[in-house]
């Protein structure tokens, strides 16, 4: 288990680490821009986490404080929102920060999302299968106050629902190569059995394939061939798909959804947690760990919390979160809010 929680943390922060310079560019721009394999390209050579792995944070200390109440741990997790808004979040979505708002306003957590199908919910529900990947009860109702405290469209439960339990057969099963088409289909469309649409876009990825298509020729056949948006019905079948495929490689799952561009942080961190998940985090290429410098959120960071997690879930006795220098982060965020603002002019020059 610690393992599999080691590989789904680490494995998420490189995908969004990698991910994160090439954020909001086309398909053709990356393949004009970023020559040769991917690696870390924020600032000279190395990664730095976005709001995508924060988020997985948040939803891990919450987990090792209240495994056993999905109130309290909604209500944690809403406490973990309203902090990191004050630590000046470089990047935030705006639904998300809608509900932030209104969560400091004094709406409780089951009142304080809002009507919105971005792929929030997505990005921090892995931890969340992964956890309970035997209970599913439990497991169902996480993910339902995970995505309602700043998501109430139905699709983005739906969306985070099938990361969610995609992460659960991971551990559950102990997946180390492809598993069977049937049952991977069978578990998509049992996260969203009365949306049509969700159906609709279930097909298309088992005509992907049986087609053995790439998974940048799935984004085309969804209208993505400029980039992967930010809407959890264009996210999430791209990472499951790119999962599904090259489910023992993690370099080249991730490879794969940040060829596609557009939303390239979130749709990485996402696949990067699905596969680092299934190879644990010695299958994550060793240069793509050490060359994110982030701190106090760091990889050391994350391996602690994967072996809390993994007790915790064991013994099923509610822990302390792990402790950080928290008081730094703000300062952190001013020197990451630069670096970003340097990324944003280099755009605006060729190629």
């Amino acid at each position: 288990m610690i393992n599999r929680m080691c590989g789904l943390l680490i494995g998420a922060a490189v995908g969004d680490a990698l991910g994160l310079p090439a954020e909001g560019l086309s398909r053709r721009r990356i393949r004009r821009r970023y020559k040769g394999q991917w690696r870390h390209r924020l600032v000279f050579g190395r990664g730095m986490i976005s709001d995508d792995t924060e988020h997985i944070v948040f939803v891990a200390q919450s987990l090792v404080r209240h495994p056993d109440s999905p109130e309290r741990f909604a209500r944690r997790l809403g406490w973990c929102l309203r902090a990191w808004l004050w630590s000046l979040p470089a990047g935030i979505g705006f639904a998300t920060l809608r509900a932030i708002v209104k969560l400091w306003l004094g709406f409780p957590p089951q009142y304080s999302g809002v009507y919105s199908a971005g792929n929030g919910p997505a990005m921090r529900v892995a931890v969340i299968g992964a956890f309970f990947a035997h209970d599913p009860q439990r497991r169902s109702a996480y993910v339902a106050v995970s995505t309602r405290i700043t998501h109430t469209d139905p699709k983005a439960l739906t969306g985070a629902a099938a990361i969610a339990e995609l992460a659960a057969w991971i551990v559950r099963d102990a997946l180390t190569e492809r598993p069977p088409l049937a049952p991977f289909l069978a578990l998509l469309r049992a996260s969203g059995p009365d949306d049509r649409d969700w159906q609709v876009l279930v097909d298309a990825i088992a005509q992907a394939a049986q087609d053995d298509a790439p998974v940048g020729e799935l984004a085309e056949r969804l209208g993505l061939a400029k980039g992967v948006t930010g809407y959890i019905y264009h996210t999430v079948p791209i990472a499951a798909y790119a999962w599904f495929r090259h489910n023992s490689d993690y370099q080249h799952a991730l490879t794969a959804v940040l060829d596609c561009g557009g939303d390239t942080d979130t749709v990485g961190a996402i696949t990067g947690a699905l596969a680092g998940a299934t190879v644990g985090e010695a299958g994550i290429p060793e240069e793509w760990q050490s060359g994110i410098v982030d701190w106090p959120r760091s990889p050391p960071l994350l391996r602690t919390l994967a072996d809390r997690l993994a007790t915790v879930q064991t013994t099923r006795q509610p822990a302390a979160p792990v402790r950080y220098c928290w008081p730094v982060i703000p300062l952190r965020n001013l020197l990451f809010l630069l670096i970003v603002l340097a990324h944003g002019f280099r755009r605006l020059l060729p190629p």
